[in-house]
């Protein structure tokens, strides 16, 4: 696996490469990217949804010219003083703050000389910038901004609320971990529960929405498909650094000294898995044999993770960097399967998109098929699960047939009060 830059340039390239590089993981990478994904798709689905006339501009009044004030000058020195703050604090300690960057990101770690610095430095460049723009008198004038011009709003809406939501569902779901390390488990980078995060951002969304007068049902068929998107690009994230969404145990291979996989009997993996049952979060460790077809790669059925993010598993042998763990036996890769299926239902939501004819249809239409991939995904998962006598749902399962009956309910009984057919001939080549 490659938990950061470092690990996956030396890959790359075949040699040792500077230790800065592992300040930028390869998960909170793809996470990244998985927000610009979501923001052009919605982009371009907020501009077919204005051409066709479901949208319409918020007039919003403008100042021109007028002088810095005193609350966004000292605002200015209180960002520059935390970025410097918090630059300054790496240097010294690189090796430290790349094994856990957002511990270090929410902890009081820093360099306060250099915060200063930063403070001085921000507050004077806000101080001329608007300096350059001052006029003698202060002009107001009215603008028209279109929905797809918030998109810089709607992402940080997204960010600050998908990770907020899918940590506090991570904590819901392994509570006996959070209870244990609740500061680790609130700051680590791994540990991170998708349809929570999708709970909590719709709810910020509903409330953005009304502040700025845009339909929400208009806004959720436009995000719809970018959603999607970004699920599938964010499990390639955790698919590359194994931060520990993998699915149950594969105990037809098990881990060699040299951290590869060796296809083993039936009689074999179990023993195997007895042997190291102990070491994982869950006992008895949920299980199955099911050995690769010679038509398809072993890796698509069993992989071990060999320097995993999360630490997982047994030390590699003659191993010395900072990621020395792998798994004694194979694990379905359901990040794998994740990233596939939702970048095949994004193209298929995207496909289909200009054919539905009434408001949250397409939202509808997500709901179910996310619900049903994260269900199906769930009966090979590791998760803990709760236990409501003869069935024992995992948090994803029930979630998941929340959503299903939501998506059925927008489908089959939503009808909207504005009774206003969506047209389908307009739109943006």
């Amino acid at each position: 696996m490659y938990p950061d830059f470092q690990y996956l340039f030396q890959a790359l390239f075949g040699h040792e490469m500077p230790e800065w590089l592992s300040l930028f993981k390869t998960f909170g990478f793809l996470v990244a990217l998985s927000f610009v994904a979501a923001a052009w798709a919605t982009s371009q689905e907020l501009k077919r949804k204005e051409q066709q006339g479901l949208l319409q501009p918020e007039i919003q009044t403008i100042e021109e010219g007028k002088p810095l004030s005193k609350n966004d000058l000292i605002f200015s020195a209180i960002v520059g003083f935390i970025l410097g703050f918090k630059i300054g604090g790496v240097f010294g300690h690189l090796h430290d703050v790349s094994l856990d960057p957002m511990g270090y990101l929410l902890s009081a770690r820093g360099n306060f000389l250099v915060g200063i610095v930063g403070a001085v430095i921000v507050a004077f460049a806000k101080y001329k910038e608007v300096k350059k723009q001052e006029l003698p008198e202060v002009r107001i004038r009215k603008v028209r901004v279109w929905p797809h011009e918030l998109m810089t709003e709607v992402v940080v809406i997204a960010a600050v609320g998908g990770l907020l939501g899918a940590k506090i569902f991570n904590a819901l779901e392994t509570w006996d971990d959070f209870v244990k390390d609740p500061i680790h488990s609130l700051t680590s980078s791994t540990g991170l529960t998708f349809l929570g995060g999708l709970i909590v951002a719709t709810i910020m969304f509903y409330y953005y929405t009304r502040k700025h007068g845009i339909p929400f049902k208009h806004m959720c068929d436009a995000a719809a498909p970018g959603i999607m998107l970004a699920y599938g690009t964010g499990r390639l994230g955790c698919q590359l650094s194994g931060d520990g969404d993998w699915g149950i145990f594969n105990t037809a291979y098990v881990t060699q000294p040299n951290s590869s996989l060796k296809a083993v009997s039936p009689q074999e993996g179990l023993s195997a898995l007895q042997q190291y049952e102990h070491m994982f979060r869950l006992t008895p460790q949920p299980y199955t044999y099911a050995a690769a077809p010679s038509w398809l790669p072993n890796w698509l059925v069993g992989m071990n993770y060999p320097h995993n993010v999360g630490h997982e598993g047994v030390v590699i042998n003659g191993c010395t960097g900072d990621y020395c763990s792998v798994l004694p036996i194979s694990v379905f890769p359901t990040p794998v399967y994740e990233a596939i299926t939702c970048i095949l239902l994004f193209s298929f939501l995207w496909a289909v998109r200009k054919r539905f004819t009434r408001p949250l249809q397409m939202f509808g239409t997500y709901l179910i098929l996310v619900g049903v991939e994260r269900f199906c995904v769930e009966l090979i998962r590791v998760n803990s699960t709760y236990n409501w006598g003869f069935i024992h749902p995992t948090q994803a399962e029930i979630l998941s047939v929340v959503l299903v009956i939501i998506g059925l309910g927008l489908l089959l009984f939503y009808k909207d009060k504005d009774k206003v057919a969506i047209p389908q001939n307009a739109d943006l080549t």
